[in-house]
């Protein structure tokens, strides 16, 4: 499967942890390793070129602008640190973006699609056919990050800042919103029919324009979805 590939260099674990999952959860990301110095770095580069470097800059030894120095043609990088003090030295060094820490996922994002715009069209259009075939979806939940078969998701119910996730074995409580999940969910395969909740179309079983019933459970159809949802059920 084709994607964009990442490394992520950082002395610090829980920096990996963020963003290995704010990866995940980006269809068109791939990670393709992680270092916690430069020199892992850069003998992980000899071996395998990636598209992209979160780089963070105060590390032991050999910072991330020495490790700019060092290579001759590096990918493009976003770097990732707790201060702000090197945001104008980062652009010196040709840096996609700066990002400070705690890094806030819409920020992320931000980042990404500025990544994205300076890719080739052709690679672009490529990753994006690609991805759009996706068939799995990782969560972060109370037990770390799951990967869940789109085929296996009923519906999804709104609980503020959690949303859970009914299956057909068993439900999960995963921390993201109904917003975040609507996007990362394909159309019109989910459909939102209330403000708390999304749908699977062909586990349906039974639709009027109050509610709709999928696995003996009764659920609200909102005034506002209605029409939409009409039109995909035709």
């Amino acid at each position: 499967m084709i994607k964009f590939s990442c490394l992520i260099v950082d002395d610090e674990p829980a920096a990996h942890f963020v963003l290995q999952n704010y990866i995940e959860r980006i269809d068109k990301l791939d990670l393709a390793g992680s270092c916690y110095n430069v020199t892992d770095a850069i003998n992980f580069l000899h071996q395998q070129p990636v598209d992209l470097i979160f780089l963070d800059i105060n590390m032991p030894e050999l910072t991330g602008f020495d490790l700019l120095r060092t290579l001759r043609h590096p990918p493009k990088v976003i770097l990732t640190t707790a201060y702000s003090e090197f945001a104008l030295e980062s652009y010196e060094y040709g840096a996609l973006d700066y990002l400070l820490k705690p890094i806030a996922f819409s920020r992320f994002l931000k980042s990404i699609d500025r990544f994205v715009e300076t890719q080739p069209q052709e690679k672009v259009e490529q990753v994006n056919s690609i991805t759009s075939e996706n068939t799995f979806l990782h969560l972060k939940v109370d037990s770390g990050i799951i990967k869940i078969n789109l085929d296996d998701i009923l519906y999804t119910q709104s609980m503020g800042n959690y949303v859970k996730v009914f299956t057909s074995s068993q439900s999960y409580l995963a921390t993201i919103t109904t917003i975040e999940l609507e996007k990362r969910l394909p159309s019109p395969r989910f459909v939102r029919v209330h403000k708390s909740y999304i749908v699977a179309v062909d586990k349906i079983e039974k639709y009027n324009s109050q509610t709709i019933t999928i696995a003996d459970a009764q659920l609200p159809v909102g005034i506002t979805y209605r029409r939409e949802l009409a039109e995909i059920l035709k």
